[in-house]
């Protein structure tokens, strides 16, 4: 199936392309280059995966150059996947600002298009490495519109790769902890809660969340906040399904109060999320506070919304996204409380995610029929 290109948006002119020539295609350009990647650290260096050229297939090596899977859950108009809107999206909410790509001599020019389109749109410094002594024609084509630099000296490429000034190549990451372990956090208690607010049809601004109704979630530590941005980030590359578990994590709120959220729901610079419920299920239309652990994940999908469809549909997962939005938090290893053994009505191993709304339900219907209210006659 071809790909079709989807525009995007530009924003100020990105700054100059840099073009790496490698005529004896020697291995120190590539290791020098793999080197240099550190997503920390703001530099990616994409190596394209041999025997493909397709635009989608390149966006999905982007994808796990960011240590994402390379496939977004879901299914899309015309069958398409937003590859390179999710790609775009993590780039522009992540602190990269470097992407090198080898074996550029190898890119199709819709290939390399799509690549000035993504720096166009996030203003990262592209840097492509040409293992030739000549461009090669598509390049050249590809690059007749956009302002390029050419060189072939190793220092200069070196600098590129890692910056000016160059970093110093970064220590070796601490192996990140086994993910066989289960994070059970009590705030995602009500997300397939059975509350059914809707989006407000009228502009509304929701006063700060006052919690009259039900506790707040209680907020994350420091280290097991920094274990869940790793493993939603390692569990998925769709962004509003990242940042639909996020959000439940500091909202506490269910899967169809997060859909109320519109892109214009979420500011940045206030660091608010606003969550609707005009009929009070809850706590009414509120503004959360965005804990910064969080911020990358609403950054991505309010921009990965707007590339897609603008302002008009869900900044976080939409209702008929719960088996893929419960299917990411299983494979980040998050649940809520579970019920004793006992109590179970699934195989051991499966997740209940409706445990609580269960208890509930069994305590009212345990209440003495003197307890329940009548309904009122006039």
């Amino acid at each position: 199936m071809a790909d079709h290109p989807t525009a995007m948006p530009l924003t100020v002119p990105p700054p100059s392309v840099t073009v790496v020539l490698d005529p004896g295609d020697d291995a120190i350009h590539t290791h020098t280059a793999l080197a240099a990647h550190h997503p920390p650290s703001g530099r990616i260096t994409l190596h394209p995966g041999p025997g493909t050229t397709s635009e989608t297939g390149l966006a999905h090596d982007l994808l796990v150059a960011l240590g994402k899977p390379p496939l977004l859950p879901g299914r899309f108009p015309g069958g398409r996947q937003p590859a390179w809107e999710a790609a775009t999206a993590w780039l522009t909410a992540l602190p990269v600002t470097r992407l090198t790509v080898l074996r550029a001599h190898r890119l199709t020019a819709r290939r390399t298009m799509r690549l000035l389109q993504l720096q166009a749109r996030t203003g990262i410094h592209l840097t492509l490495v040409c293992h030739r002594p000549h461009l090669p024609a598509a390049l050249h084509q590809a690059l007749r519109t956009a302002d390029y630099s050419v060189t072939a000296d190793f220092e200069a490429a070196r600098r590129h790769y890692y910056g000016t000034p160059i970093a110093e190549p970064p220590p070796a990451d601490e192996p990140a902890a086994p993910v066989s372990r289960w994070l059970t956090l009590s705030a995602l208690d009500r997300l397939v809660s059975y509350d059914s607010p809707r989006p407000c049809a009228d502009p509304c601004t929701p006063p700060p969340i006052a919690w009259r109704h039900r506790p707040p979630p209680v907020p994350l530590t420091a280290p097991t906040a920094q274990r869940v941005a790793r493993r939603l980030h390692a569990a998925t590359a769709h962004p509003r399904l990242a940042a639909a578990v996020a959000a439940a994590l500091f909202t506490g709120a269910s899967l169809q109060q997060l859909a109320t959220a519109r892109p214009c729901d979420y500011d940045d610079a206030a660091a608010t999320l606003a969550l609707h419920d005009r009929a009070r299920y809850t706590d009414g239309c509120a503004a959360h506070p965005v804990p910064p652990w969080s911020g990358i994940f609403l950054r991505a999908a309010a921009c990965f919304t707007r590339l897609l469809s603008g302002e008009d549909q869900e900044l976080l997962a939409a209702p008929g996204d719960r088996g893929h939005l419960l299917r990411v938090a299983e494979t980040a290893r998050l649940c809520p409380p579970q019920p004793p053994a006992a109590r179970r009505k699934g195989p051991a191993g499966r997740v209940e995610w409706d445990w609580r709304e269960r208890q509930e339900a069994e305590r009212y219907e345990a209440m003495p029929t003197s307890r329940v209210r009548p309904p009122s006659r006039r």
